[in-house]
């Protein structure tokens, strides 16, 4: 008998991920009550707000066919150029948030240069960025340690601990932007363009689009994003910490290909990547409410995000037959 025709398996190929997010959010619930309680599914949405940030940013240059490794890198700069603005210029917090921007939006320009004017590869381009920026971070810590900002003005500190009507700040910021990229991914000529990019650079050529310019813009406008992400982090513990981007990469990318394998084309799009940045959150979160050690919490970590990927890819080749 076709395998297909199985019940259970064809419910596994249709809804995989769907399956996977919610039979782990029975089990950590049942688990631990703890987990369902509003103030901890709050802290979820909280907890992911930075790397939701970062995964959109991710998601704009892979709509675009290409990948971004460095964008470790522009929440370092963001976080760095804010922190140095405060504490050695005596910046506002609206003046370091604007250089923290700036600093993120250097980055972009690099791999702008890298992939338009000297036509290397988005993944060789970032991945060169990323080990220029993270030597640039060494050198300029001596050795990479924390820059510390005490007197940080409490106005910046909300961008990551201040709430507005009750939800915090850094998730409304992060659902802000959600909106945002999904107007323009999703509900814009100009988004159409991007993911036709993606799929076939050499036709959006011929149709008259203007490929560089709009790869200039996605990665100048991805940098920023994960700046903005480099300010709430700056925020969250009062200090700069060099190489802290990095630790949000290989989750970014994850939620972005489980986005793309939910979708019925295989592209990556805003709300895949949102689904996959909560089943990140939640799995980390009921991991350790669980109680489980540092060592056995990743490993399982690992193997569930495995899980979920190889369901979403198996699921999109099932819509595909």
């Amino acid at each position: 008998m076709d395998r297909t025709q199985n019940p259970i398996v064809n419910i596994l190929l249709r809804f995989g991920f769907l399956v996977v997010f919610a039979g782990f959010f029975i089990l950590f619930a049942a688990w631990n009550p703890v987990f369902l309680q509003g103030g901890n599914l709050l802290n979820i949405v909280e907890g992911a707000s930075v790397l939701m940030i970062l995964a959109l940013g991710m998601t704009l240059i892979v709509a675009t066919g290409g990948i971004d490794l460095s964008v470790g890198i522009a929440l370092d700069f963001g976080a760095a150029f804010a922190v140095v603005a405060m504490k050695s210029y005596g910046l506002d917090w609206f003046g370091a948030a604007c250089a923290g921007l700036i600093g993120g939006s250097l980055v972009g320009i690099f791999n702008a240069i890298l992939v338009v004017g000297l036509r290397i590869s988005p993944f060789l381009a970032t991945l060169s960025t990323f080990f220029i920026g993270s030597s640039v971070q060494r050198i300029f810590t001596n050795g990479g340690g924390p820059i510390s900002h005490r007197r940080m003005p409490e106005e910046f500190r909300n961008l990551a601990l201040g709430d507005i009507f009750g939800v915090p700040t850094e998730a409304v910021i992060a659902f802000v932007l959600v909106v945002i990229y999904f107007l323009i991914l999703e509900r814009s000529i100009w988004g159409r363009r991007i993911h036709a990019m993606g799929m076939q650079r050499s036709a959006s050529i011929v149709a008259g689009i203007r490929v560089n310019r709009i790869l200039i813009l996605c990665f100048v406008g991805a940098s920023v994003t994960c700046a903005v992400a480099g300010l709430i982090a700056a925020a969250n513990i009062r200090m700069f910490t060099p190489l802290s981007g990095f630790s949000y990469l290989l989750d970014a990318i994850a939620a972005v290909f489980i986005g793309a394998a939910l979708h019925p084309r295989g592209r990556p799009n805003v709300p895949g990547t949102v689904a996959g940045v909560l089943f990140l959150g939640m799995v980390a979160n009921g991991l350790n409410l669980m109680g489980l050690n540092f060592n056995t919490k990743d490993a399982l970590q690992g193997i569930i995000l495995l899980s979920a990927l190889a369901l979403a890819v198996a699921q999109q080749r099932a819509r595909n037959r």
